[in-house]
Formats: structure tokens, sequence, C-alpha cells
């Protein structure tokens, strides 16, 4: 089940509106499930940290099905570094166990069990505006052009706070990114999302992040991060990732560097 890598937009939609959120899809995190058959449930591999056979239980029975026997999980993402762990954890235990629910169902199971959610259950989630705390499509959004990413993660890992409302206002991003997505504008969207990125590191921090300048440094066109989590990306128009990239995120304190694009157009 794939994750994510931080989010392109993240915030409240109107200053009292609900949290909501632009994913990022990311092939490169995922989190691969396997199922023996038996009797009780057993949870084993990387995925042990980001449920428990009774929370696994409890999810499932949730979409009105059973899950027993040997489960193996196995996340190719740190817990905590906005890449969707947990939410692809649910999602990829409710295939095990059979679910063939919308995704609408499964979003809310995965709220029911956490009290957030990534849109991951979705086929493209970056064309959803998702209010992530009540598990519902605020709005559809247009086909994104073709956007290449690099990044890693940077710093110790920050969980998800479902009941944290202490975001920026987004709601004048929300517009401009439907017109540029329309438009088919590498750079106006990357623009759109360092302005988000920055907007939460301003109201939220860390102090001192490096992201920003590591974009200047190397020619992006924009930037991205977990806006509650440890993921940084840096968002370049197609083709022009330079080969010193990865070598200053790491010299910049990153790990587990990924590279990716996203976006269905040519």
């Amino acid at each position: 089940m794939a994750g994510h890598f931080g989010e392109f937009l993240q915030g409240r939609i109107g200053p009292a509106g609900p949290v909501a959120l632009i994913s990022v899809p990311c092939p490169a995190v995922a989190v691969a499930g396997w199922h023996c058959p038996g009797a009780g449930l057993s949870i084993h591999g990387s995925g042990q940290r980001l449920v428990t056979p009774d929370r696994a239980r409890r999810f499932v029975a949730r979409l009105g099905l059973g899950l027993s026997g040997r489960v193996r999980l196995s996340a190719a993402m740190p817990a905590g570094g906005g890449a969707g762990a947990s939410t692809a954890t649910l999602v990829a235990l409710a295939r095990l166990a059979g679910a063939g629910d919308p995704p609408e169902v499964i979003a809310r199971a995965c709220i029911a069990a956490e009290g957030a959610s990534d849109p991951l259950m979705f086929p493209a989630p970056e064309r959803l505006l998702w209010a992530s705390r009540e598990g519902r499509v605020l709005r559809h959004l247009p086909a994104l052009p073709r956007i290449d990413v690099i990044g890693g993660f940077l710093g110790p890992g920050r969980r998800t706070d479902a009941g944290d409302q202490d975001f920026p206002d987004i709601r004048d991003l929300v517009d401009a990114w439907v017109t540029a997505a329309h438009a088919g504008r590498v750079e106006a969207l990357a623009d759109i999302a360092a302005d988000s990125a920055r907007r939460t590191l301003a109201l939220r921090g860390p102090a001192g992040d490096p992201t920003d300048a590591l974009a200047h440094e190397l020619g992006a066109a924009g930037l991205v991060i977990g806006h509650t989590g440890s993921a940084r990306g840096l968002l370049f128009v197609p083709g022009r990732i330079p080969e010193a990239a990865a070598g200053a995120l790491r010299a910049a304190g990153m790990t587990g560097i990924v590279r990716f694009r996203v976006g269905a157009r040519v």
C-alpha cells in the first residue's frame, strides 16, 4: 500500500474551517502486507510498531470483517515521518481482510480508529482536497502535470495529533492551486506548495529548517514538507534534478533519500 511524501498543501480552509490537505503520493514509501490464515492473530515485521493485534481486530471489525492468523507488515517509511505510515498500514490490513468497500467506507473506519486519516485509499489522492480529521472530500482537483521530487526525512518523527488545529489558513492557496493545475504550470504549483510549507514552518517550526535554502541552492521550483512529520522534498520541472541533489540532502542531515515523480500529464 503506497504512502505519500508530505503534502503539497495543508492548513485550515478559512480561519475557523476544517484542517485539509493535498497529499503528495509516493510509491517509493509503502507498507507491504502478507497473511497466513490460522487461529488467533499475530502481527510481525516493522508494522508491529504501527498496529497491535487488538487494534487490527477492532479496525477490520468496523468494516464488518475478521482477520486471524499470522500477519506480516513491512513499512518502508518511518513512523511520524509524514509519509502516511499509519493510514497505509490500516488500508493494507483492510485489503488483507478482503475489504471490497468503497474508499469512503475505509476512510471512515480509519477516522474511527485514529481520529485522522490520509486519503491513501483513493486511487488519485493528489486530486482531492481532503478534510483529514473528518475523512471527507472537500473538493475534487484537476490532474497534475509531471513533477519530479527528491527528498528525505529530517530529524525525529512527529506523530499526528488528531486534535491539533493549529495550522495556517490556506484557502487562498487552494484557489491558486486549482488555477495553476488547470493550466499545467509546474513552476506555479511548486511555488504554491512552497508557500504552504513556509507558512507551516513559520507557525509550527522547527526553526532553522534547511529545506528552503536547499531548494534555492539546487535550483528547485519549490518544496514540500510533512506538515506534521519529518518528510522534506524538493520539487523540480521534469529532468532538472541535479546530480548533486542527493548528496546535498544527506549533507543537510536528511535520511532515507527517495526520488520519484507525481502527476499524470506528459
